[in-house]
């Protein structure tokens, strides 16, 4: 097999998967794929219309810090083809990948990466109930719609994969397209252009040849029936098999009213027409996102106030305790209770956490809390991603900060509270908002307090 582009990516994924439980992000993906064009950073920057300092100071840096720590040898962009080759070499002809656990020690790394393969095991999944089998059920239903709601890292991106591999065996079609993957510049202020690259990608993943120029009429039909039309004549007469659409991140699109005041009365018309027309039957739609519906929409055009409503909560003690059984650990209340004081019951911190006193049984739990908040902790390139995200976001960092320099719930502008919601970082108390967990309060409330003292230098 040849080493190119697609097996580095592959390879990079799978080691800081292996180390931190998580993949490369877009971004991180855009910079690795052009420093192996070689192009300068300023090139990568103007290229996908980023800033050349978020690029070079930012993005960049910290890619080659997590590379380094996912590998186990120093990453720069001199270097890191070498680097992801050897270890690319290293998985393809080690013994040791061949050899069986009684048979060799594994290297750390190595465990890890075994561990967080494991996490695709059923057995090592919570259950929602009864919220999983409600969205399946619903789901094998003819013209039925799903919405599910949680913040980032709640989990619903799991429950979705469950419940949409479970329809496979059905023989259910099924696609779960992100809205985050579209282009902000180039799809998501065009109507006409996010509609094909709608289709185009849904043609795609069901493995169809693109035939949207056949249908396409932009001048005479519009973008909306060309749409509608590719899709009924289409995508779903390719088929007598229902299709499960799910679309993942849907609150991308609320800062772009020019494109999601059509497409979400779009949805909301094909749902309608579920209702008399056989062929529209097939189609099953499932909408997810982060945050409240914060924009304004006809309440008739709308496809939030429709179908099934899903929220996820986070973890009961109760799961936290079979989750922590389920790694091989106690799940009693001196391993469960400490945790959730720092994380609650969210689940991605949690997993987090579990799977490192796995991988390291010499450290204790005292010793993962007391470094938890800090940036030697197991958290470090999750919350370091946040305050990332923070710094080009000063009107959502300075909202931000009143809500950790309070010692109790307040009261925020209604964009600003969703979108910390949907990142995650806060919860809602009736129409005030809190730092989600403990962690985020004592990790922000340093490095802001920390930013302030030298602003004020």
């Amino acid at each position: 097999m040849y080493f190119d582009l697609n097996e580095a990516i592959k390879i990079a994924n799978q080691a800081v998967f292996a180390k931190f439980c998580r993949k490369l992000s877009d971004i991180e993906i855009i910079v690795l794929k052009g420093a192996w064009e070689r192009y300068a950073y300023d090139q990568i920057a103007a290229k996908h219309q980023y800033a050349t300092s978020y690029i070079s100071q930012d993005v960049a840096p910290k890619l080659w810090d997590l590379l380094t720590d996912a590998l186990g040898e120093r990453v720069k962009k001199s270097n890191f083809k070498e680097a992801l080759k050897r270890s690319w070499e290293n998985k393809s002809t080690s013994p040791s990948y061949l050899a069986t656990p009684e048979s060799v020690t594994l290297t750390t790394a190595q465990e890890n990466y075994n561990l967080k393969q494991e996490l695709l095991n059923p057995e090592l999944y919570i259950e929602r109930y009864p919220l999983e089998s409600l969205c399946y059920e619903t789901l094998l239903q003819p013209g039925s719609l799903v919405r599910i709601k949680a913040p980032k890292f709640m989990g619903k991106t799991y429950l979705m994969e469950r419940v949409l591999a479970k329809l496979a065996k059905r023989g259910y079609r099924t696609v779960n397209l992100s809205l985050e993957m579209a282009d902000r510049k180039t799809h998501l202020t065009n109507l006409n252009k996010f509609l094909r690259w709608f289709c185009l990608n849904i043609s795609r993943e069901l493995h169809l040849s693109s035939q949207i120029d056949k249908y396409w009429d932009e001048e005479g039909m519009g973008a909306k029936v060309s749409c509608t039309t590719y899709l009924e004549e289409y995508l779903l007469a390719d088929a007598d098999t229902p299709f499960v659409l799910c679309l993942d991140h849907v609150d991308a699109l609320f800062p772009y009213p020019e494109v999601y005041e059509d497409f979400f009365g779009l949805l909301r018309s094909w749902y309608e027409k579920a209702r008399g027309r056989q062929n529209w039957k097939k189609l099953r739609l499932v909408i997810a996102h982060s945050t409240d519906v914060y924009i304004r929409l006809n309440i008739n055009q709308s496809p939030f106030n429709i179908g099934l409503p899903i929220e996820l909560p986070e973890f009961t003690k109760e799961q936290v305790q079979v989750f922590a059984k389920q790694y091989g650990l106690s799940g009693d209340s001196s391993l469960v209770d400490p945790l959730m004081k720092l994380v609650g019951g969210h689940p991605y911190l949690l997993q987090q956490a579990f799977s490192h006193l796995k991988s390291y049984p010499d450290i204790t739990l005292e010793q993962l809390l007391a470094e938890a908040t800090t940036d030697a902790g197991i958290y470090r390139h999750h919350l370091r991603e946040y305050w990332l995200s923070l710094q080009q976001e000063p009107k959502l960092m300075s909202a931000f900060q009143t809500v950790i320099t309070s010692s109790k719930p307040v009261r925020l502008e209604t964009i600003p509270a969703y979108q910390l919601q949907s990142m995650g970082l806060v919860k809602l108390a009736a129409n005030e908002v809190e730092p989600r967990c403990q962690l985020y309060r004592s990790y922000f409330g340093d490095v802001i307090g920390t930013q302030m003292s030298v602003n004020r230098l």
